[in-house]
């Protein structure tokens, strides 16, 4: 858990903007394709964006597409999610991660609040 440590949420008023963090410490991730996760209150843990060093190295959910940029520092060892005008419905713990099989992932990290607000 202390290998992927998220940061950066809180309460943001819908419209608003916040840049959530995610610390890798684990060496075998700091190179791997990374991506965001989100679990909603009440519902499953779901993907919402993917970086990697293909031909086309970010990917997003279509729940969040346009209203998130995903993007990393290799030098330190972060991976970031720029979330624009975010939505009540966008509230919830958001984690990062390796990109595999969600049954495959893990360990979590405690993840990040973001809470929007009307």
């Amino acid at each position: 858990q202390v290998q992927l440590v998220e940061s950066g949420g809180g309460l943001v008023q819908a419209g608003g903007s916040l840049r959530l963090s995610c610390a890798v410490s684990a060496r075998s991730l700091r190179f791997a394709p990374m991506g965001w996760y989100r679990q909603i209150p009440g519902k499953q843990r779901e993907w919402v964006a993917a970086i990697t060093t293909g031909p086309t190295p970010t990917n997003y959910a279509d729940s969040t597409k346009g209203r998130v940029t995903i993007s990393r520092d290799n030098a330190r060892n972060t991976v970031y999610l720029e979330m624009r005008s975010p939505k009540p419905e966008d509230t919830g713990v958001y984690s990062c991660n390796k990109m595999g099989p969600m049954t495959s992932l893990g360990p979590w990290g405690q993840g990040t609040q973001v809470t929007v607000s009307s």
